[in-house]
């Protein structure tokens, strides 16, 4: 497996193992195209024979006199050619229908696996890469392998089949007269081969200049405020254009091999046309071919040039979607960071002993955190930014797995619950909110399947969501995401929280999860589900220190160490790092 600085890089026998792993779920409909295919180009190869016999046949009988008998024969050719190709276009449209459903079921196949394995893509990997990159992968590189699925590949089966029934047949006509197309085709080949060594690293390349153009566009669009508060226009545009400047040399070099295979392409083309003539010149006054065989190499010669054509700009088409098959099988590739145990948690105890982790090898941002929470208790965690808090939380909801220690609840590892048991032991809520296209409910109950409306709405009034969902045109059945309703920050962040509500789990983490909602209806908000959390562990990280002040316990968290731990009453009277927040705070 080849490096990425994001996600890797399948091997090209990957993409090959998997498209025939699709073809063979298939086999049917391949053997259909195939069958299909060969009896359309059959046909179709029939009508230059055919043709040149009449030449010969017109030739000799006008020679004899037989003027009558030479046009009674081409009558009978016209009818049998006529004939033949209503038979190449009645299997020309079953090869081209069978090759379409051929290509939409493998690409239906082909999508339903990639996305299978972006949803089984651990979250820790898929925050270390960068966010460019995966989109890219989601975006070009998906519409890139589905062009090729759909079109290119049923399209390099049919060329495949009709150039090598043409080569037979150019070689049954004449031998000699097939030479030229044969030898120049085999010459024009050697580039094709050229080609293919050297277009696999380019489109990686292209392909990977797409996800930096997109990761350097993202990241300024998302940091606007920063960019134009610190006067880094000028930098950002530069960056930019940096990346698209080496993406246009990337393109460069990938049109260049391109413009090349074309090039020798249309020599192979062009000239064979030239010596099949005068090949055939020669071989009549000589005596060795007849008007009929160089009138039928003629026409295989032109016949050949089409699907060939075809073959050679499939190839190109096929070498780009590899390169985005292999970006989208590299995905597949990254390993499972948590393997699922069949040990259940003997309670709701949450522990954590010497957590470490690190989000660069050497860099650890936790340093042995040991951290026990009773049932039902409510911690908040505190700090200034950076100091490690919230990837503390994500250990404690076992999003991430610690790099030494462990996080346990029952006695039972975090990151050995499968996941769908775990989401029922501890839940994370962040301060990121998302919204699926589709209605209110089919949000709210991503939590839990099969919820009914009352669990729905009851979950929205625990939120204080319910007023303006009762003023949505459709209730909960209206449609909300790209194209739809768009919700406010808020108002998607307390959509979360309904969510959470709903999975009714006994540990939650709170990552800041009120913070896009104005203070005001947040501190109600979170009034308003103290009822809800009761009998609940609650993990609250904390920015505003109202949210502290209600807890239980407080952890300070500085520079990854908890350095005070206790209640708000404990540490105000300590005078130590929470007294210095706290008076900032209300000062």
């Amino acid at each position: 497996m080849r490096p990425d600085k994001g996600l890797p890089i399948a091997e090209n026998r990957a993409v090959i193992s998997f498209v025939g792993r699709l073809l063979g779920r298939h086999r049917g409909w391949v053997v259909v195209v195939v069958l299909a295919n060969a009896l359309a180009a059959t046909a179709g190869l029939l009508v230059p024979r055919l043709l040149g016999s009449l030449v010969d046949e017109t030739v000799a009988h006008v020679q004899a006199g037989q003027t009558s008998a030479a046009l009674a024969s081409a009558n009978q050719m016209a009818l049998l050619v006529a004939a033949l190709v209503v038979v190449q276009a009645l299997f020309t449209f079953g090869a081209q229908a069978s090759s379409a459903v051929l290509g939409q079921s493998v690409l239906a196949a082909a999508r339903e696996y990639i996305v299978r394995a972006i949803l089984r893509l651990p979250l820790s990997r898929v925050e270390s890469a960068s966010s460019g990159d995966l989109v890219t992968r989601v975006t070009r590189d998906v519409g890139t392998m589905s062009e090729s699925v759909r079109w290119a590949l049923p399209q390099s089966i049919i060329a495949s089949i009709t150039v090598g029934l043409t080569i037979v047949a150019m070689v049954a006509n004449s031998w000699v007269l097939a030479l030229p197309s044969i030898v120049l085709g085999g010459l024009a080949l050697i580039q094709v081969r050229r080609y293919l060594v050297r277009a696999p690293k380019g489109y990686l390349t292209e392909g990977g200049t797409y996800s930096r153009i997109n990761t350097t566009l993202t990241e300024t669009v998302e940091g606007a405020r920063t960019v134009e508060a610190l006067r880094l226009a000028g930098r950002r545009r530069a960056r930019g254009d940096l990346d698209i400047e080496v993406s246009a040399q990337a393109e460069r070099y990938t049109l260049t091999l391109r413009n090349l295979l074309f090039a020798v392409m249309d020599f192979a083309f062009s000239m064979p046309r030239v010596l099949v003539l005068l090949l055939g010149a020669i071989g009549y006054v000589q005596g060795w071919a007849t008007l009929g065989q160089i009138t039928t190499a003629i026409l295989y010669t032109e016949a050949l040039f089409g699907p060939f054509d075809m073959l050679v700009s499939t190839i190109d088409r096929v070498q780009v979607g590899m390169a985005s098959t292999t970006r989208l099988l590299g995905i597949a590739t990254v390993p499972p960071d948590r393997e699922a145990g069949t040990d259940e948690p003997a309670s709701a105890d949450l522990r954590g002993e010497d957590l470490r982790y690190a989000y660069r090898a050497g860099h650890d941002v936790l340093h042995g955190i040991d951290l026990g929470l009773r049932t039902g208790e409510r911690l908040a965690i505190v700090g200034p930014s950076g100091s490690g808090k919230s990837t503390l939380g994500r250990l404690l909801s076992g999003i991430h797995g610690p790099r030494t220690g462990s996080v346990t609840v029952g006695g039972v590892e975090l990151t050995s619950l499968p996941l769908d048991r775990l989401r029922t032991e501890v839940a994370l809520v962040t301060q990121e909110h998302h919204v699926f296209i589709g209605t209110l409910r089919d949000n709210v109950v991503l939590a839990r399947e099969g919820a009914s409306d009352d669990e729905v709405r009851a979950a929205l009034r625990a939120v204080e969501a319910a007023d303006w969902v009762s003023r949505l045109p459709d209730g909960l059945d209206t449609r909300l995401g790209s194209g739809n309703l768009a919700l406010t920050p808020g108002r998607a962040q307390q959509v979360a929280l309904a969510r959470l509500i709903l999975a009714d789990p006994h540990t939650i983490v709170l990552d800041e999860a009120t913070s896009l909602i104005d203070p005001r209806t947040a501190r109600h908000l979170e009034g308003s589900m103290n009822a809800l959390l009761t009998d609940r562990t609650v993990i609250a990280i904390a920015h505003r220190l109202h949210t502290a002040h209600d807890a239980d316990r407080i952890a300070v968290v500085i520079d990854g160490r908890i350095v005070e731990l206790g209640s708000h009453d404990e540490l105000v009277a300590r005078e130590g790092e929470y007294a210095a927040l706290w008076r900032a705070w209300t000062t």
